[in-house]
C-alpha cells in the first residue's frame, strides 16, 4: 500500500471546518475503505492510551488488531482530536440544558457530562490540542503486549487492560470534555442510537436507482399479500421490514449481476441501470419502499365489518367504494407527515426506538466490519443473523406446528381443566394470562418489542396491566354491571342472555338503530376486561394532554411556533433551526417542499369526499374534516410521546365517542369517520417511521417522498385483492373458534365499538348502562397533577424512569390479550435490555438488534411455509401436545362465565328489564 494511498483514506475524515459545517461530516467511502487506516494513522497529537481511551468509550475495545480501524473508530479519533476545548465546554452546556430529564440518556452520561461542565472553572485549558501529556498511563495496566507492531493486521495489538478504567470517571478532563461534546456534536447522546448509525455521509453514493424500484416494487406486492393474508390471525404473523431486508439483499446481488450496465437520458435525467455494486443506501430505501406499506391498511377493518354476513352485511360496498376508502385514508396521513417532520424527525429527542432493529439489520447485511472478540464472542454480525434466524425457522415449527402446547403454555389450567377460577386467572386463551412460564414461542415472547422497546418502557407498561388485572377481577367477581354473566377478556359484545350481540338485529334497511327492534331486541354488553379498558382510554386522553403538555411545554411550544413559522414562511428551509450532526448532514439534499404534502391531502380529501356522497355511507361531509381538525389537535402529544418512548395510543376511542354524541344511531357514519380519526395520525406516524430512519441513514428526503408514494398506491390495490380473497375462500373466517387462528381480534373490536359508540350511542352508555365510564374522563385529568408533581420534585433515581401515560396505556392491552403475552416480553427485556445492556454494553450494542431481526425473520419465514404446507389444506397431527391446550374452559369449552344466566339472572335475563332500555 503505497503512502499517498493512506493519505487519501485520512484525509477523507479530517475535520475541515466546525462540526456545523455540513463538510465536517462528509467522508468518501471509498478512499477509507480502500485503504487499511491504523490506530497510529489517526488522531497524530493524542497518546496512544488517550487513543485506547476513546476506542473504550465507542465500544471498539475489543478489536483483535488495530492495525485496520473501523470507519466510526478513526472518525471519531480524528473529531476529537480536533474540537477545540472551549467549543466542546459549550456543546456540553447545551446538551446539560437540553437533555436534563431526558429519560432515553444514561443518568450516568448526564453526570458526566455535568461533572466535566463543573470541572471547567478549574481547568486553564488552551484551544490547541496539540501538546497532550500522556495522562492515563497511572490508570491503565500495561500488558505486555502492547509494544505489538501496530501496522501487522496479522498479529493483534494490545495496548492494555482497561477494564478497570471506568469512562464515567475523569481521568482525563481535556480528552473527555472533547470526547463527550465530540460524541453530540458527530454522532448522537443515546448509546442505541450509536449502536446502529454511522457517525458520517457520504453523498456520492447511488440511492435511487432502477435496482431500487425492480426489489421495492417486487417485495411489497409479496409484503402486502402476506401481511393482510394473516392480519386477523392471533397472534398475528408479520413479514416486518426487518425480515425483508434479508430478501431485499440477494435481490439487489442479483440485480447487479443480470440487469445491462446501460445508461440513457430522459430529459435533463441520467438513468444509469446498473450503478456498480449493490450498496447499503440502495438496500435501505428498498427497506423503506416495503415498510411504509408492507403492514395491512386500518381501513381493512371497514371492509371486514361492512361486507361479511356475520358483522353489517353491507351488500352494496363493491370495489369502487373500497378503491376510495382505501386511497382517501392511505394517503391522507402524507399531509400530516409533512407537518410532522419538523418535531418528530429532526430533533435529537426523537428516538424512535421501534425502527432500531431495522437499521441494525441493514448495517450487518450491507456493512463490513472489522474482526473483534466480545466476551469471548467472535463472530460477525452477519452471519450471527443468519445463524439465529436459522435457528428460529427450525425450532418455531415445534411450538406452531408439532408440540403446540409449547406456544400456549397454560400448564396450570391443565392441573384442573374444569376449574373456572384458575381458568380465568391463569389461563392464556379466554383468561387474563398469570402465568409465570406463559410461553416458548418467540412470536409471543416478541408481542411487546422486548429486544429494542427500552427496558422502562415494558416495565410501566407491565405494571399498568397488573393495576388493570385487579381491576378486572374487581369488576368480574362483583358482578359490577352484570359482567359476572359474560366471559371475563373477551373484546366481544353480548345480549342480555349472554349470546354474541348481532346489530343487524336492530337495524333498518340503511343500517342506522331501529328503536322498535332495539326495545325489542336489548342493549349490548361489555365483558369486565373491556369495561375496564374503556374507562382506562376515556381516562388517558386528558391525562395525556396535561401530563405532556405540561411537562414539555418548551418543546411543544417551540413546535407549535415553527408550524405557524412554516406556514408563514414556506419558502425557508424545513432543517432551519435544528443544528445536530444527523440534520447537518441532511441539509446536503434537496428537501420535499410543503406544498407537496398539501396536494396530496387535498387530492385525498377530495377522494373520501366522493365516497361518502356517491355510496350509501351515512356519512356527513363534516365528519371528514371534524377527523382532520382532531388529528390536527393531538397531532403534536401523541407523536411526542411515540417518538420519545416507542409508546403509542390512537384517536379512536375519542373519535367514537365525539361522533356517537354527533351522529346518533349510526354505526356507519362511527366506522368511516373513526377510520379517518384514527388513521390520519397512525398513518402519518407510520410515514414519519420512515422518513426518521432516513434521516439516520442519509437518504434523500425527494428519493424517500417518490417510492413512499408508489408503495402505498401499489400495496392498497393488492391489499383490496387480499382481503376480498379470504373473506370469500377460508371456511369459517372471523369465527372466534377457528381452527386456523383466523379469529379477526381487531375486527371484532371495531364491530363491537360501532355498535356500542354509533348505533347505542354514548348517551345511552353513560346515562343508562355505564355512568361510570363518563367520570373517567376526570379522573385522567385530575390524576395528572401529582404524576406531574412526582415526576418534576422526587429524587430523579426515583422519577426519572417514571412514565405514567405509559402505566395507563397498560390497561389497554387486555380483551382480548393478556399477561401472557407481556410477561415473556418483560422477562426477555430485563435480560437484553436492562442486564446485558448494562454489563456487557459493547455484545448488546453489536448483536442485541441482529438477534431480534434473525429470531422474527425466521418466525415469519416459517410460519407462512407452515401454513401454506400444513395448515391451509390441513395435515393435523392429534396428539396431547397439540390438544392439550384447548381442552376445558380456558379452551372455549364448558362453561364461560361467573354466573350462568339461565339459573341466576331474573326472568332469564339480565341487566335492565324490557321496556326500560336506555
Amino acid at each position: 500500500m503505497s503512502v499517498p494511498e493512506k493519505i487519501t483514506g485520512i484525509t477523507s475524515i479530517k475535520s475541515v471546518g466546525s462540526h456545523l459545517d455540513i463538510e465536517d461530516h462528509e467522508i468518501d467511502l471509498r478512499a477509507v475503505a480502500s485503504n487499511a487506516v491504523s490506530l497510529g494513522d489517526v488522531g497524530t497529537s493524542l497518546t496512544n492510551d488517550q487513543k485506547w481511551f476513546i476506542l473504550k468509550r465507542l465500544h471498539f475495545d475489543h478489536l483483535v488488531s488495530l492495525a485496520e480501524l473501523p470507519v466510526q473508530a478513526s472518525f471519531m479519533i480524528e473529531k476529537v482530536e480536533g474540537l477545540k476545548i472551549d467549543e466542546a465546554v459549550q456543546i456540553l452546556k447545551d446538551a446539560a440544558v437540553e437533555h436534563e430529564d431526558d429519560i432515553n440518556i444514561p443518568r450516568a452520561d448526564l453526570d458526566l457530562i455535568d461533572d466535566l461542565i463543573a470541572s471547567a472553572d478549574s481547568h486553564s485549558y488552551v484551544n490547541e490540542p496539540s501538546d497532550i501529556k500522556e495522562k492515563l498511563d497511572y490508570a491503565i495496566i500495561k500488558d505486555e503486549k502492547s509494544n505489538t507492531d501496530q501496522s501487522s493486521p496479522e498479529q493483534p495489538t494490545v495496548f492494555g487492560n482497561i477494564y478497570d478504567v471506568d469512562y464515567h470517571q475523569i481521568v482525563d478532563w481535556e480528552l473527555q470534555v472533547r470526547l463527550e461534546a465530540a460524541l453530540i456534536a458527530y454522532h448522537s447522546p443515546y448509546p442505541e442510537v450509536r449502536a446502529v448509525i454511522e457517525p458520517y455521509d457520504d453523498p456520492s453514493i447511488p440511492v435511487e436507482t432502477v435496482r431500487v424500484y425492480i426489489a421495492g416494487i417486487i417485495w411489497t406486492a409479496i409484503g402486502a399479500v402476506i401481511n393482510q393474508f394473516f392480519a386477523e390471525r392471533q397472534p398475528g404473523i408479520t413479514l416486518d421490514s426487518s425480515v425483508v431486508q434479508i430478501l431485499l439483499y440477494p435481490t439487489g446481488l442479483i440485480l447487479e449481476r443480470i440487469l445491462p450496465k446501460w445508461k440513457f437520458k430522459i430529459w435533463k435525467y441520467t438513468i444509469d441501470l446498473n450503478p456498480g455494486p449493490w450498496n447499503y443506501k440502495e438496500q435501505f430505501l428498498a427497506t423503506l419502499f416495503y415498510s411504509v406499506s408492507g403492514g395491512r391498511s386500518y381501513v381493512s377493518y371497514n371492509i371486514h365489518v361492512q361486507k361479511m354476513a356475520m358483522f353489517y352485511d353491507n351488500k352494496w360496498v363493491d370495489f369502487g367504494y373500497e378503491v376510495l376508502l382505501i386511497l382517501s385514508n392511505n394517503f391522507l396521513g402524507f399531509g400530516f407527515a409533512g407537518v410532522m417532520r419538523k418535531f418528530t424527525v429532526y430533533p435529537t429527542a426523537a428516538v424512535w426506538p421501534t425502527l432500531l432493529p431495522t437499521i441494525a439489520l441493514n448495517k450487518a447485511l450491507m456493512q463490513p466490519e472489522k474482526r473483534e472478540v466480545i466476551n469471548g464472542w467472535k463472530i460477525s454480525r452477519y452471519y450471527f443473523f443468519f445463524l439465529t434466524f436459522a435457528a428460529s425457522f427450525v425450532y418455531f415449527w415445534v411450538p406452531d406446528y408439532l408440540f403446540q402446547a409449547l406456544s400456549y403454555f397454560n400448564w396450570m389450567t391443565w392441573i384442573a381443566p374444569d376449574n373456572f377460577n384458575l381458568a380465568m386467572i391463569t389461563g392464556s386463551i379466554s383468561g387474563l394470562g398469570l402465568n409465570p412460564i406463559p410461553t416458548f414461542d418467540w412470536n409471543i415472547i416478541s408481542f411487546n418489542g422486548p429486544l429494542y422497546l427500552p427496558f422502562y418502557n415494558q416495565v410501566n407498561n407491565y405494571i399498568g396491566m397488573m393495576i388493570g388485572f385487579f381491576c378486572i377481577i374487581g369488576v368480574y367477581w362483583s358482578n359490577y354491571k352484570w359482567t359476572a354473566f359474560l366471559p371475563i377478556n373477551s373484546n366481544g359484545l353480548f345480549t342480555n342472555t349472554g349470546e354474541r350481540y348481532a346489530v343487524t338485529a336492530i337495524l333498518n334497511e340503511r343500517g342506522l338503530l331501529d328503536e322498535a327492534k332495539y326495545q325489542e331486541y336489548g342493549p349490548p354488553f361489555y365483558t369486565a376486561a373491556n369495561l375496564v379498558l374503556y374507562g382506562a382510554f376515556f381516562a388517558l386522553y386528558p391525562f395525556a394532554v396535561v401530563y405532556e403538555c405540561t411537562l414539555n411545554y418548551k418543546s411543544m411550544w417551540k413546535a407549535i411556533k415553527g408550524l405557524s413559522i412554516g406556514f408563514k414562511s414556506y419558502n425557508k428551509s424545513t432543517f432551519e433551526g435544528f443544528n445536530d450532526p444527523h440534520t447537518t448532514m441532511m441539509k446536503a439534499y434537496k428537501e420535499v417542499p410543503d406544498w407537496a404534502f398539501l396536494v396530496i391531502l387535498v387530492i385525498s380529501l377530495v377522494l373520501a369526499i366522493i365516497c361518502v356522497e356517491i355510496y350509501p355511507a351515512e356519512t356527513p361531509v363534516w365528519g371528514i374534516f371534524f377527523a382532520l381538525g382532531i388529528n390536527f389537535v393531538f397531532l403534536i402529544p401523541i407523536t411526542a410521546v411515540y417518538s420519545r418512548t416507542g409508546f403509542s395510543f390512537g384517536l379512536n376511542v375519542l373519535v367514537e365517542l365525539i361522533v356517537g354524541y354527533a351522529l346518533p344511531g349510526n354505526g356507519l357514519a362511527l366506522n368511516f369517520i373513526k377510520a379517518f380519526g384514527y388513521n390520519i395520525d397512525g398513518q402519518a406516524q407510520n410515514y414519519i417511521t420512515d422518513q426518521k430512519m432516513a434521516h439516520y441513514v442519509k437518504i434523500p428526503p425527494r428519493s424517500l417522498f417518490r417510492v413512499q408514494i408508489l408503495s402505498v398506491f401499489i400495496a392498497s390495490f393488492i391489499q383490496l385483492g387480499i382481503i376480498n380473497f379470504i373473506i370469500g375462500n377460508i371456511k369459517n373466517y372471523c369465527d372466534p373458534h377457528n381452527t386456523q387462528h383466523f379469529t379477526c381480534p381487531n375486527s371484532r373490536t371495531f364491530y363491537s365499538a360501532s355498535i356500542q359508540w354509533g348505533v347505542i350511542g354514548p348517551k345511552r352508555v353513560f346515562n343508562g348502562l355505564y355512568p361510570i365510564l363518563q367520570y373517567c374522563f376526570l379522573i385522567g385529568f385530575l390524576l395528572a397533577f401529582p404524576c406531574i408533581a412526582f415526576k418534576k420534585y422526587a429524587p430523579k433515581k426515583y422519577s426519572k424512569y417514571f412514565e405514567p401515560t405509559i402505566i395507563i396505556g397498560g390497561f389497554l392491552n387486555y380483551a382480548p390479550y393478556n399477561l401472557s403475552y407481556f410477561t415473556p416480553s418483560l422477562y426477555a427485556s430485563i435480560a437484553f435490555m436492562w442486564y446485558i445492556r448494562t454489563r456487557f454494553t459493547a455484545w448488546w450494542s453489536k448483536y442485541n438488534y441482529i438477534l431480534s431481526g434473525g429470531l422474527t425473520a425466521g418466525v415469519a419465514f416459517s410460519s407462512i411455509i407452515i401454513f401454506f404446507a400444513v395448515e391451509y389444506h390441513a395435515k393435523d397431527i392429534d396428539w396431547w401436545g397439540n390438544y392439550v391446550s384447548f381442552i376445558g374452559i380456558d379452551g372455549g369449552n364448558g362453561r364461560q362465565s361467573l354466573k350462568n344466566v339461565t339459573a341466576e339472572a331474573h326472568d332469564g335475563y339480565f341487566g335492565p328489564r324490557i321496556g326500560n332500555f336506555p
